[in-house]
């Protein structure tokens, strides 16, 4: 009987590289694709199927998939969409570019590659999608905007999806981290550089302050997991033969899942600004 199979995106390092290997541990095909050509080699050393997938460019998607396929006979079991990456800065300084860039990745090539693999699924009778969403896919927090607006729109595409996808033998789930062991804040912080303009921010004192948080080298912030936190929800996600629609990972995504259900707008709104306050002193 042929191993089955999973496409997981952003693998490089993180989240991705542990679920790719905790996968293929658990006797999973896996295709664990990178943005980065020079990321393949790495991978491939360590036994995985690895190839280039960059959300952003429509024709890496679809040469990946049908690389995919050809290796397989034309199924695949599951796909995980794990890539993603976070850019800071305040919402009046995001130019329309930067925030379209965010999208690009999260969202648009996310929806290309899961719209490429659905028909594959609908012709063999099942499957399973599973999406990594995050905690600020259910709250959002000042200086995060472009990427609360991207797992917002995430989520609910990924809700609309699951309700057109009943009865098709197609499962799809969402899986909401809060902070998890990564490269996810040295990538921020590249972004950051990139793209914000300090100078001339009314948000430039507080620049300065998250600067400095995502630029501090020491113990990760309180109640973080390492990204085996992740893999066990998905290990339920794929293998379980009821999987749940949510899936939350670590005490704040927990809490503020909670909070969201009993406080106001406005009750709630204080405690994330506090939050912020906290983290950015």
């Amino acid at each position: 009987m042929a191993p089955r199979s999973i496409l997981i995106t952003g693998c490089s390092s993180g989240i991705g590289l542990t679920c790719a290997e905790g996968l293929a541990r658990r006797g999973w095909r896996v295709f664990a694709t990178v943005r980065k050509a020079e990321d393949v080699a790495p991978l491939a050393a360590q036994g995985l199927e690895a190839l280039v997938l960059d959300l952003r460019d429509p024709n890496s998607i679809s040469q990946a998939v049908q690389t995919v396929l050809e290796r397989t006979g034309g199924t695949l079991d599951a796909l995980f969409n794990n890539g993603a990456y976070g850019q800071p800065g305040a919402v009046e300084d995001l130019t329309r570019e930067v925030l379209r860039e965010q999208f690009e990745t999260n969202l648009f090539g996310t929806h290309e590659l899961t719209c490429q693999v659905i028909p594959v699924m609908r012709r063999q009778g099942h499957g399973r999608i599973v999406q990594n969403s995050s905690l600020l896919g259910l709250v959002g927090l000042p200086y995060r905007g472009a990427y609360v607006a991207s797992k917002y729109a995430l989520e609910g595409l990924t809700d609309t999806l699951r309700l057109e996808l009943t009865g098709s033998g197609i499962e799809v789930a969402l899986i909401e981290p809060g902070p998890i062991t990564s490269r996810f804040r040295a990538n921020a912080m590249a972004m950051f550089r990139q793209h914000i303009e300090v100078a001339n921010s009314p948000h430039r004192e507080v620049y300065q302050r998250v600067q400095a948080r995502l630029e501090k080298l020491g113990p990760a912030a309180p109640f973080t997991l390492p990204p085996e936190a992740v893999l066990t929800k998905l290990i339920h996600a794929l293998e379980s033969r009821r999987p749940q629609a949510r899936y939350y990972v670590t005490f704040p995504t927990y809490l503020f899942a909670t909070l969201r259900r009993l406080l106001t707008h406005r009750m709630l709104d204080g405690v994330l600004l506090r939050v912020s306050r906290g983290e950015n002193r």
